[in-house]
């Protein structure tokens, strides 16, 4: 490819995928990360940190997705209008900077999956390495354990948006909320969560083995308290537990995160 800008949020592909980059094209590459009320602060103090420990030249770029009205209408196509949005300024970037590339870290799995934001990307010519590699994530997990990278079983994130129903209008407050809501009941110890907003209701998604600790009388009582703080009215656990585009399930496609 002889040089790349690579789309860089931290997480267990794209760390994997900026990793082998900086090896194959050394100071070819460069990782650009975005920001934006979509993602959560602490996705970007990782990028930062994994980027210094590659010394591969790293980026940001500030996108007010909020500012585009079709995106907050939050319609089925959302994802599209938003990854349409990052990757033409991504694209952007990678011209001014001489990059013979853009590249993301859409892995194998991704193809199974109904997801409208692969269409953005096809669209605009970003190269997904990993999956024309075909590897899937579970090959990702166990090649990055092998190389040492702390972010081999890092739990799947994604942005914000995803917790918010189709139709419900996406603002500020409400990216907030749930922000809030779910690095409060990370930081209890429950390694993957989501809070999926609907209405006044939090709808809590845990892996199924923590759902009984998530049950325990001390443990609910304090996120009871804490989301009542947040604003919402009432808090529900979901006994299906967590799992992949659960606010798709209306839709009758596996989706999103």
């Amino acid at each position: 490819m002889g040089s790349v800008l690579i789309a860089y949020s931290g997480g267990v592909d794209s760390t994997f995928l900026l990793k082998i980059a900086r090896e194959e094209l050394g100071d070819r590459v460069t990782a650009v990360t975005v920001k934006s009320e979509i993602h959560h602060l602490n996705e970007i103090t990782d990028a930062k940190k994994m980027a210094q420990k590659f010394k591969v030249k790293h980026l940001f770029i500030d996108i007010d997705i909020l500012l585009n009205k079709e995106f907050v209408n939050n319609p089925k196509e959302r994802c599209y209008i938003c990854k349409k949005e990052i990757f033409s300024r991504i694209s952007e970037m990678a011209e001014e900077l001489n990059l013979n590339f853009v590249a993301d870290g859409s892995n194998y799995d991704d193809l199974s999956d109904y997801r409208p934001g692969m269409k953005a990307v096809k669209e605009l010519k970003i190269r997904s390495p990993l999956q024309e590699a075909m590897l899937t994530k579970d090959d990702i997990r166990l090649l990055s354990k092998e190389m040492d990278l702390t972010t081999w079983n890092k739990p799947s994130n994604s942005c914000l948006a995803t917790r918010i129903s189709y139709g419900d209008e996406i603002t500020q407050e409400k990216l907030k909320r749930i922000e809030q809501a779910e690095s409060f009941i990370h930081n209890l110890g429950i390694e993957q969560v989501r809070v999926r907003y609907h209405n006044n209701l939090a709808k809590i998604e845990v892996r199924e083995e923590d759902v009984l600790f998530l049950m325990e009388e001390d443990l609910r009582k304090k996120i009871i308290a804490k989301l009542k703080k947040l604003g919402f009215i009432y808090i529900a656990l979901d006994l299906q537990g967590y799992r992949t585009g659960s606010m798709n399930e209306e839709l009758g496609q596996k989706v999103e995160d």
